[in-house]
C-alpha cells in the first residue's frame, strides 16, 4: 500500500511533535509516524521543562508559534523562575509537569491540528532517489511518499539499555529499538557514532520519610512559559524535596563500580559531562562527602517520584542498598531502577543551518539524532526542521536563526559548525549575546518571524504588537515625567535611599539598583494612574517587567547591539562555493581540511569552527577582496 503526503516526520518525541505541528500549521499535508501513539512527547527522563538556558528556548518556541510552552503551562505542577538573584539575561523559567497529562495534551493537540495525520508503525528505511528523499518504508509493509522527511528518532536508533550486567534492546523502557535507518544512511556515506545517557530511579512516595527532607516550593506569581494570555497553570501545585547522599552511600556505590557499564567498558559510547551519573560523581568529585538529590513528583496525584541527581547504570541491588543509607529513604521502595542507554546519532556538521542534510535533498534531522540532549533542545530543532521542510515543499525561502536572534540559533550554529564530542546541552555561557536573548523578550524577537512564515497566528502577532505599544508607552512616560525632589525625598529617606538634590526624570530614578516599578507605583501617583489607564490588567505585570528591564539595562543592551552589528559584517560575507580550500596552501592543513568538510556559508561561520585561527580568517578575507 502507498499513501502520499507533503512532509513525513519520523518519531513523536519532543522534536517530532514540534516538527509535525509546525509543518501542518504552515499548511502542508503532514504525517507523523510513531512506534507507540500512547507515548507521544513522553518525558523519558525528568518530568520537567525548562531550566538554565533551556527555559529561554521554550519561550522562543512559544514566540515562534510552537506548542511546548502552552502544554507545559497547562500541565505544570510547579513553576520556578531560576537565577532571579542575577541579571535578567540569566533568568530562566522551569516547570515540573504531570508526565501523563503532558503527553495526553500533546496527543490531543496533534489530533486536532489541521493537515496532520498520525500512523503507528516503525520506519525501516528511507526512499532516496537521485539524491533526494521520496518517502519511507515501514515494518508493516506500508510505503508513504513525501517530498520532505524529518528524522526525529531520539534514542531509538539501535537503542540498547543497561542496568548492571543486564542489557535490553530498546529506545525506552518497554519500547523497541528502531533498526534499518542508521545502516542505510551509513552506507550512503553519513558519519554516525554512538552516545549514551542515563536516567534515575523512580521512587514510591509512600516509602519516603518526608519529615527528613527539605521542602522546595514553587513560585506563585504571573510568570509562565507562553506569551498567550489565558494560558495558565490549571493543576494543583506540588512541592519538590531535597535530600543528600553521605559517606556510607558513596562507599556502597564504589563497591558497585566494577559492575557499572559506565565504568567496566560495557558501554563505549560518548556521554555527558554536565549531567553525570551518581557513579561518575563519586569518582570525579571524590573529595565530596555528599551530593544533593531532588525528589520531584511525576504528576498531580501520583505517588511516583523522580530522584533527580541519581542517574545510574549500577546493578539494581546496589541502587537499593545505596539509597537505603539516606535517612529519608531508609525504607525506600522503587517503581523502577535507573538505567543507562546508548543509541546512534549523526555528525551534525553534515547539516545546513536549516537542519536539512547536505547529502540528501529534503531530508532533515532534529533532536538527539544530532547529538543533543534535553527535551527543549530537541523541540527547538524540531520546530525549525519541520517549518523548513514545509517551506521547502511550498517553494518558499527557508529560514534560519542567527546567534544574535535566539538561543535556538546558537544551538543550531554550534551543531552544524563545531559538531559534538559529547551530548550537547544548552547553557547561557554558550550565547555571546545573551543580554539580547532574554526570556522576557522572546516574543518581540521572534513572533514577527513566526508570523511571516505562517507559524505564529494573527492573534499572537496582534497580541505582541499590542504589548510592544503598551511597553513603549510606559517607557516614554518614564522618559518624560519629572519627579520633583520635594515630592519624593521623604519617601526615599524612608526607603534608606539618597534624596534628590533636584528633580529628575522618572527613568533616572528607576535606574537605581534598589528601585523598581513595584515600589515607585506606591510612591508616585501619576505613575500609578498612567499604568491603570494605559496598561491592560491581564498582562500588566508582564508588560511592566519588560519596560523595567529595558530602562535599567539600556546601556548594556545598546553596547551588545553594537557588537552584533560588527558580527553582521562577517555574517554578510558569503563564502560557500567561492574558494577551493584544497588549493589555498597558505591556510593551515587543519583549516583546509575542516573548511572542506564543513563548507561554511559565511566568513563568520568559518571563524567559529574549532581550529580555524584569526590568521586563517585574514587569508579568507584577502581571497574575497577584503
Amino acid at each position: 500500500m502507498t499513501f502520499d503526503y507533503d512532509v513525513i516526520v519520523i518519531g513523536a518525541g519532543h522534536a517530532g511533535c514540534e516538527a509535525a505541528h509546525a509543518a501542518a500549521r504552515i499548511g502542508v499535508s503532514t504525517l507523523l509516524i510513531t512506534i507507540d501513539m500512547n507515548k507521544i512527547a513522553q518525558m523519558s527522563c525528568n518530568p520537567a521543562i525548562g531550566g538554565i538556558a533551556k527555559g529561554q528556548i521554550v519561550r522562543e518556541i512559544d514566540a515562534l508559534g510552537g506548542m511546548t510552552g502552552v502544554i507545559t503551562d497547562r500541565t505544570a505542577i510547579q513553576f520556578r523562575m531560576l537565577n532571579r538573584s542575577k541579571g535578567p539575561a540569566m533568568w530562566s523559567p522551569r516547570a515540573q509537569s504531570d508526565r501523563m497529562k503532558f503527553s495526553n495534551l500533546w496527543r490531543e493537540t496533534l489530533e486536532n491540528t489541521p493537515n496532520l495525520r498520525m500512523w503507528q508503525d516503525s520506519v525501516t528505511g528511507l526512499i532516496i532517489e537521485e539524491g533526494s528523499v521520496r518517502g519511507v518504508h515501514t515494518a508493516l509493509g506500508v510505503t508513504f511518499t513525501a517530498r520532505a522527511v524529518v528524522l526525529t528518532a531520539g534514542t531509538f536508533l539501535n537503542g540498547l539499555m543497561h542496568t548492571g550486567p543486564v542489557q535490553i534492546e530498546g529506545g525506552r523502557v518497554a519500547e523497541p529499538a528502531s533498526r534499518g535507518i542508521t545502516e542505510q544512511l551509513r552506507e550512503m556515506g553519513f558519519a554516525t557514532d554512538r552516545m549514551k545517557t542515563g536516567t534515575p530511579v523512580r521512587i514510591d512516595g509512600r516509602s519516603v520519610k518526608w519529615e527528613l527532607t527539605t521542602l522546595q516550593e514553587g513560585d506563585n506569581d504571573y510568570h509562565k512559559f507562553s506569551f498567550l494570555p489565558g494560558v495558565e497553570r490549571e493543576l494543583r501545585q506540588r512541592p519538590c524535596h531535597t535530600v543528600y547522599t553521605n559517606a556510607e552511600t558513596h562507599e556502597i556505590l564504589r563497591r558497585g563500580l566494577p559492575d557499572s557499564p559506565l565504568f567496566n567498558g560495557q558501554i563505549q559510547s560518548i556521554g555527558p559531562r554536565y549531567c553525570p551519573s551518581i557513579e561518575t560523581k563519586i569518582v570525579t568529585f571524590a573529595d565530596k562527602n555528599e551530593h544533593q538529590l531532588f525528589l520531584e513528583p511525576e504528576g498531580e496525584t501520583t505517588n511516583e517520584y523522580y530522584l533527580n541527581g541519581f542517574s545510574s547504570s549500577l546493578p539494581i541491588s546496589i541502587q537499593f542498598e545505596a539509597l537505603a543509607t539516606i535517612p529519608a529513604l531508609s525504607d525506600v521502595h522503587l517503581f523502577r531502577p535507573g538505567y543507562a542507554i546508548e543509541y546512534d546519532f549523526f555528525d551534525p556538521t553534515q547539516l545546513h543551518h536549516t537542519l536539512e542534510t547536505k547529502m540528501v535533498d529534503g531530508l532533515y534531522f532534529a533532536g538527539q539524532v544530532n547529538g543533543t540532549t534535553g527535551y527543549e533542545e530537541a523541540a527547538g530543532q524540531g520546530l525549525v526542521a519541520g517549518a523548513n521542510a514545509a517551506l521547502k515543499v511550498k517553494g518558499c525561502d527557508q529560514f534560519t536563526l542567527g546567534r544574535d536572534e535566539a538561543y535556538i540559533g546558537v544551538l543550531i550554529d554550534d551543531l552544524v559548525t563545531k559538531g559534538v564530542d559529547e551530548p550537547y546541552r544548552m547553557f547561557t555561557s554558550r550565547a555571546e549575546y545573551r543580554i539580547l536573548l532574554r526570556q522576557d523578550d522572546a516574543d518581540m524577537r521572534l513572533t514577527p518571524l513566526g508570523h511571516s512564515i505562517g507559524l505564529a497566528s494573527e492573534e499572537r502577532y496582534a497580541l505582541m504588537e499590542n504589548k510592544r505599544a503598551q511597553r513603549d508607552a510606559l517607557i516614554a512616560f518614564c522618559e518624560e515625567f519629572t519627579v520633583r525632589a520635594a515630592m519624593i525625598n521623604p519617601w526615599l529617606e524612608e526607603q534608606g535611599e539618597s534624596p534628590l538634590s533636584q528633580g529628575v526624570k522618572l527613568q533616572t530614578l528607576l535606574s537605581r539598583p534598589a528601585m523598581n516599578f513595584g515600589k515607585l507605583i506606591q510612591a508616585i501617583a501619576p505613575l500609578r494612574e498612567f499604568i491603570e489607564e494605559n496598561i491592560e490588567a491581564e498582562r500588566r505585570d508582564e508588560i511592566i517587567e519588560a519596560a523595567e528591564i529595558l530602562i535599567k539595562y539600556q546601556g548594556y543592551i545598546a553596547r551588545e547591539k553594537q557588537n552584533v552589528e560588527k558580527l553582521h559584517r562577517l555574517e554578510n560575507l558569503s563564502l560557500r562555493g567561492k574558494i577551493d580550500y584544497a588549493k589555498v596552501h597558505s591556510l593551515s592543513t587543519e583549516a583546509r581540511q575542516k573548511l572542506e568538510r564543513i563548507n561554511p556559508s559565511t566568513v563568520a561561520q568559518a571563524s567559529r569552527i574549532p581550529g580555524i585561527s584569526p590568521a586563517d580568517i585574514n587569508i579568507l578575507l584577502l581571497l574575497l577582496g577584503r
